[in-house]
């Protein structure tokens, strides 16, 4: 897309040049054209004082036209009432109309002058090279001058522009998550106040963010103490060992849920990782796959530089993934691929329909009509979030059967 400036500049430009055409047409069409009509009548004069009479013979006509054309060196052509040629000097000059009486005429040769004599006859001039038209000098005159706005308008109109761009750059930053993102405010005028604006809306909704992400972090660490309280209670409690057991399940998805919420928060409020070290992936991967029964690896060493806790959440997440809802057995596999480390998670479940993928890595989402455990709903949003911030990705494979494959940068 054409971008706002040369947009507001070329129609600066194309206004100027209309300035130009229809001064120049009026002053060449609305004063009776270049020079006047009394002008061609004194030319008219003049011109029959140094020519022969009309009654003279056309030899002596066309010597004396001869020694103007000479004398002025210019073409000349001399011709009677009814337009008949007498004499001519010069170039070909086209015949003047009969009505003729200050004419610009134009031919092949260039542009002439026709005007009529005293006794009738018409005498037509080519104008000389080094004769400037006084047309072309009106024009340059009014080219200058749309030069000179242009050359003057191209700051102004950029500056707007400029500070146009950098609210967009704004409005994108604070799109793709820096909710601190804010632009620079210059002038009084109504980007200035558009730029105000921005920064007033931008404040409040990173002011809102974080007070959304505040109330999450302490409702979810205050959720502790009760559960707690709930688990220590169980423990004195005489609930026979089924309820037991049922119990002490719901507490430990409760207190799993709890964690993830504060781990989710904890990486939304910030953009860097606080620990960057390097790190053997495949050891992390087969620290948690030996938690698992059925679960098969096949790693290459691969060093990736990140935060070693966060990365083995995103290993068990996605294992504990496919071990709740797909089936055995697993395969595990890590390698370096160029500057980059994958690794992938594969199952034997059934292939996600296509309507539900785009959602698999939203908070709390669950996949319409799967039976089966639940969990808690953030473990996928998670590993895209871990994954993101060391740099990497994660997407999910329908052409390789149910599997979940992480690219991050290798060190």
């Amino acid at each position: 897309m054409r971008r706002l400036y040369i947009k507001i500049y070329l129609t600066i430009i194309a206004s100027l040049l209309l300035v130009v055409l229809v001064a120049g047409g009026v002053w060449r069409w609305g004063s009776g054209g270049p020079p006047g009509s009394q002008v061609f009548e004194i030319a008219g004069e003049i011109a029959s004082l140094a020519l022969p009479p009309s009654t003279a013979s056309q030899s002596e006509q066309q010597r004396a036209i001869g020694y103007l054309a000479q004398r002025f060196r210019s073409d000349l052509a001399l011709y009677t009432a009814d337009g008949a040629l007498l004499a001519a000097a010069g170039r070909p000059l086209p015949a003047p109309p009969p009505d003729t009486n200050g004419d610009w005429l134009r031919g092949p040769g260039g542009p002439a002058w026709a005007f009529r004599l005293p006794d009738d006859r018409r005498l037509v001039v080519r104008a000389l090279p080094r004769h400037h038209n006084p047309a072309i000098g009106f024009v340059m005159v009014l080219g200058g001058i749309a030069l000179a706005v242009a050359v003057g308008a191209y700051p102004f109109v950029r500056g707007v522009t400029r500070r146009l761009e950098r609210l967009q750059a704004g409005v994108e930053k604070l799109g793709a998550g820096n909710l601190a993102a804010r632009v620079e405010v210059e002038g009084k005028d109504e980007v200035a106040r558009l730029a105000e604006s921005f920064n007033r809306s931008a404040e409040r909704i990173e002011d809102l963010m974080n007070a959304h992400r505040m109330l999450l972090a302490n409702a979810s660490h205050e959720l502790r103490t009760p559960l707690t309280r709930i688990r220590l209670g169980l423990e004195l409690s005489e609930v026979g060992p089924e309820r037991k057991k049922e119990l002490e399940q719901d507490i430990a998805e409760l207190d799993q849920l709890v964690d993830e919420i504060l781990l989710a928060s904890r990486l939304d409020a910030t953009s860097e990782l606080d620990i960057r070290e390097n790190t053997d992936l495949a050891a992390l991967v087969a620290e948690e796959c030996a938690r698992y029964d059925g679960c098969r690896l096949e790693a290459q060493r691969v060093q990736v530089r990140g935060d070693p806790t966060l990365l083995r959440r995103m290993i068990r997440n996605l294992v504990e993934n496919a071990a709740l809802h797909g089936k055995p057995p697993i395969d595990v596999t890590v390698e370096q691929r160029g500057r980059q480390a994958l690794l992938c998670v594969s199952d034997r479940g059934p292939v996600i329909e296509a309507s539900a993928r785009e959602r698999l890595f939203s908070p709390f989402y669950r996949i319409p009509g799967r039976l089966g455990p639940r969990g808690t709903g953030l473990g996928l949003a998670l590993v895209r979030q871990i994954a993101r911030r060391h740099g990497g990705d994660v997407s999910y494979d329908p052409e390789q059967g149910s599997r979940f494959s992480v690219v991050l940068p290798a060190s």
